[in-house]
């Protein structure tokens, strides 16, 4: 089992951007020094609240001489909106700025962003199937060609040369990219805030495919997550930042297009009041409902428990704790505390003071 930590990068008022970027830079850095497997933020355009990070890949790139062992992660490269060969390009440099620790996700990204970023929505689908074909050409061939309605390549290659084997994610809804991950030996990341129960048929369909082709079942379970030693205290300092982490999440929704083109386009689920009744949640029925870990370490334990008894394949647990505007110093002190307290329970043998002396070593 690995940890890891998973950050959307939410920007509120009261916070520059500067502010902000500063402090999750220190916020993987501490990661770093703790033990941590991965850092990975989502790469998400034009809506603040959502994320402010529009480019992880430069945000990392300057992270890697101040880190020693934590791999690097976006979550994800939304294909629509890049140049599939240019970024493929891309990606192949931030394997070797990154010393080989990069890794990455690709899907079509949120059902507001076609409007911002000049795509037309029933372009979408169609955009990005293309742009999935021939980004993979890109990375995984010395020389690849290419015609379709958006792109036409003869003989292309991308420079420096494709990297070699990547641990490639894919994240989201839809019961066809489960079963592209199954098939094509992806890793999945559950989106954050949905129980099991709510993506069970999906997952079981990514299990199905992967059995079927042959390859192992990889699932990162995302949560955002707080900790003190006082349940109570855990509560109260994790309300205003949980209940914004939500509401930050359904908040593009303002300026979404109608409930008929977003099914037209193929994103039924951004018309289907799902993440506004979500933001709309009371606070104790977030925690109750396992849609946020808020309480003392063993609190949090009992929940990893659970979600290993039923979730079959679940290889890393990766935790938010800095959702929703949270300050920087909760979100250093659930670091810590995850290190500390949570992460021996599961591997007894780990020390985190001699993983911290192993990476500066």
């Amino acid at each position: 089992m690995r940890f890891s930590i998973y950050s959307e990068m939410q920007h509120w008022p009261g916070k520059s951007a500067e502010r902000l970027y500063a402090e999750v830079a220190e916020q993987v850095v501490h990661a770093d020094r703790l033990g941590y497997a991965s850092y990975a933020i989502v790469e998400h355009m034009f809506f603040p609240r959502f994320s402010a990070c529009p480019d992880p890949l430069s945000f990392f790139c300057q992270l890697a001489p101040k880190t020693r062992q934590i791999r690097f992660r976006t979550m994800l490269h939304v294909l629509p909106y890049h140049n599939p060969t240019v970024l493929a390009s891309r990606i192949a440099q931030a394997e070797i700025l990154l010393e080989g620790r990069y890794e990455f996700g690709v899907g079509r990204g949120h059902g507001w962003i076609p409007p911002k970023g000049g795509v037309r929505l029933e372009d979408v689908k169609e955009l990005y199937d293309e742009s999935f074909e021939l980004f993979f050409k890109a990375l995984e061939n010395e020389r690849f060609s290419h015609e379709g309605r958006f792109y036409k390549v003869d003989d292309g290659h991308i420079v420096p040369p494709p990297p070699g084997e990547l641990r490639i994610f894919v994240g989201g809804t839809s019961d066809s990219t489960y079963e592209l991950a199954g098939r094509k030996g992806y890793s999945v990341a559950v989106p954050p805030l949905l129980p099991y129960k709510a993506l069970e048929a999906q997952l079981d369909i990514y299990r199905e495919s992967c059995a079927a082709h042959g390859n192992e079942p990889d699932i990162v379970w995302i949560h955002a997550c707080h900790m003190d030693e006082d349940r109570e205290v855990a509560k109260r300092d994790a309300e205003q930042a949980m209940r914004g982490f939500l509401v930050g999440n359904a908040s593009p929704l303002e300026e979404r297009a109608s409930d008929e083109e977003l099914n037209a386009a193929g994103y039924g689920f951004y018309a289907s009041g799902v993440m506004e009744q979500l933001a709309a949640t009371p606070y104790d029925e977030m925690i109750e409902g396992d849609i946020v870990w808020v309480g003392t370490p063993q609190d949090v334990i009992g929940r990893i428990e659970q979600t290993i008894q039923v979730c079959e394949g679940l290889s890393e647990i990766a935790i938010t704790v800095n959702p929703g505007g949270f300050e920087h110093w909760k979100a250093i002190k659930t670091q810590e505390l995850f290190a500390d307290r949570v992460i021996p329970h599961f591997e007894p043998a780990r020390s985190v003071g001699s993983t911290a002396a192993g990476a500066a070593g």
